[in-house]
């Protein structure tokens, strides 16, 4: 998590490339989420 910590630090000293960064971490957060969901369907 301090990777995920890192990335935001970035964007918010306006560093946008760090939000590609970023991205691959909250889709697969997301990903767990909806199997997740599925399996408690």
């Amino acid at each position: 998590m301090a990777h995920v910590t890192r990335i935001l630090s970035q964007i918010e000293r306006s560093d946008l490339s760090a939000a590609d960064q970023l991205l691959p971490f909250v889709y697969d957060e997301l990903r767990k989420l909806a199997a997740l969901r599925r399996c408690g369907s």
